[in-house]
């Protein structure tokens, strides 16, 4: 296998191939990594989204058509998924907690209240013809930070497919995207579910699976402690503060990226109480739930193919 490392999308990201496919694939692979992001970001202060933020509240504004689709789709989810914690229109109050950058804070509830007059997706105009984008209140901004990276690495995957590439992973830091069959005697790929408690990499429990996506939301990578208080990154549309469960956790596994990102941040949101069931009534979708006291469910569809690795895990049913 041949194997790279590169960093981009504000995280680790790892590319690998098997042979005969070749480093220039792997390239490829990262090119159009750095191609999305120059779109899509909203971390620096150019790119075709923050031209969008940028414009909030004054005028419409003209993108490709790559950013335009996805902005779409971002904000049919949200439109329709709000109260699911799904929520493109999120960016002013990620901005305002900053949780995994510089200035990170525990800002005044009063800034809180007023960011969420700002964060309602019903508030972006989208002009099909014109493939424009309109932020109608000033001080509006995009985030696309719950779906772009389920997005580009369905790309990767599309491009190396084009290029002939029979197996390789796609590793964009919380998204694992399978491609082909491994090169284990059963074709069959083993995935570790990161354990919450340990450093990356050390896993609570493995999945047995043939190629799919695998994304994770997690709390315990970007996060804020203030008077021995723990805010993580994941926030609530409603109260403008993290959501607040019982999860560490939840893997999301599903043919296509893009997916285990939407309803990754839905069941999530949903905690222990409703996650398991509201992913149980997707088609084609299961998950891996890892709760803050050691305790992990899988829906059905992977009772037979995870199993635990931590001793300090132990498995609950949901059904």
């Amino acid at each position: 296998m041949l194997h790279k490392e590169f960093y981009g999308l504000g995280t680790a990201i790892n590319l690998t191939v098997a042979e005969p496919a070749t480093e220039a694939d792997i390239t490829a692979g990262f090119q159009l990594i750095q191609h999305y992001e120059d779109l899509l970001t909203v971390n620096r202060n150019e790119s075709e989204v923050m031209s969008i933020n940028h414009a909030a509240g004054d005028h419409a504004v003209g993108v490709s058509p790559i950013t335009y689709l996805l902005v779409k789709r971002a904000v049919a989810v949200a439109v329709s998924a709000m109260h699911l914690g799904f929520n493109v229109a999120i960016g002013p109050l990620v901005k305002l907690w900053a949780i995994g950058f510089d200035g990170a804070n525990l800002p005044k509830d009063a800034d809180i209240q007023e960011r969420l007059q700002l964060i309602d997706p019903d508030n972006i105009e989208l002009n099909d013809e014109r493939q424009t984008v309109f932020l109608t209140k000033k001080g509006m901004e995009l985030d696309l930070g719950a779906i772009a990276k389920g997005y580009i690495a369905d790309a990767i995957k599309t491009l190396w497919l084009q290029r002939g590439v029979k197996t390789g992973i796609i590793d964009l830091g919380g998204n694992i995207l399978l491609v082909g069959p491994s090169t284990h005697d059963d074709q069959k790929w083993r995935v570790g579910i990161q354990s919450p408690d340990e450093k990356r990499d050390v896993p609570a429990g493995v999945l047995n699976t043939a190629e799919k996506s695998l994304v994770t939301s997690g709390i315990y990578e970007r996060f804020l402690v203030i008077d021995g208080q723990e805010y993580h990154h994941m926030f609530d549309s409603h109260t403008g503060y993290p959501i607040k469960n019982d999860l560490a956790s939840v893997t999301i596994v599903s043919d296509r990226s893009i997916d285990g990102d939407i309803w990754t941040t839905q069941a999530f949101y949903q905690g222990m109480e409703k996650g398991p069931a509201l992913i149980e009534a997707q088609p084609g979708l299961e998950a891996v739930f890892v709760t803050r006291n050691h305790e992990v469910a899988v829906t059905s569809g992977l009772e037979d193919t995870f199993r635990l690795v931590d001793s300090e895990y132990h498995m609950i049913s949901t059904h």
